[in-house]
């Protein structure tokens, strides 16, 4: 049985396994407006390989896929179906600082939604402005720390 292990180590045939695709979620926002349409992108997208988990929500135009899949390809997928799609250009409105600036109020985005933007202004809860204006004349409290 020895000389076998021994020669076994030699004739081994391994075969490269590829990397399973991350877990995620890919939101897509879509024009839908009748029950065809959200059925045409509904079975386009479930069809693809990987795909766990399919949600359509014609009020806000937006599909949501949950499964291993690559976002491009669910992308390209929906818009096979003759729809025009991008990816969701909206977050919730609290996760942003400051979320009525002119580039991120959108009249388009759904109720509570505003758009991803990049914000110039700093975040009201910036360490380093809470600790610049600790002590400046200014702040009518600043003398009750010192």
């Amino acid at each position: 049985m020895g000389a076998l292990d021994f020669l076994s180590d030699y004739i081994t045939i391994s075969t490269p396994r590829k990397k399973r695709k991350a877990m995620q979620t890919v939101d897509i926002k879509v024009k839908m407006d009748c029950d065809g349409c959200e059925r045409r992108v509904k079975n386009a997208v479930s069809n693809l390989r990987g795909v766990k988990q399919v949600d359509v929500n014609r009020k806000q135009s937006r599909v949501t896929v949950t499964g291993y899949v690559e976002p491009n390809k669910v992308l390209n997928r929906v818009k096979s179906t003759g729809k025009r799609a991008e990816f969701w250009p909206y977050v919730p409105y609290n996760l942003v600082a400051y979320p009525y600036v002119p580039q991120a109020y959108d009249k388009k985005a759904p109720s509570g939604y505003v758009k991803n933007v990049f914000q110039a202004l700093p975040s009201p809860n910036a360490p380093d402005e809470k600790f610049t204006t600790l002590f400046s004349d200014e702040n009518a409290h600043a003398c009750s720390i010192m």
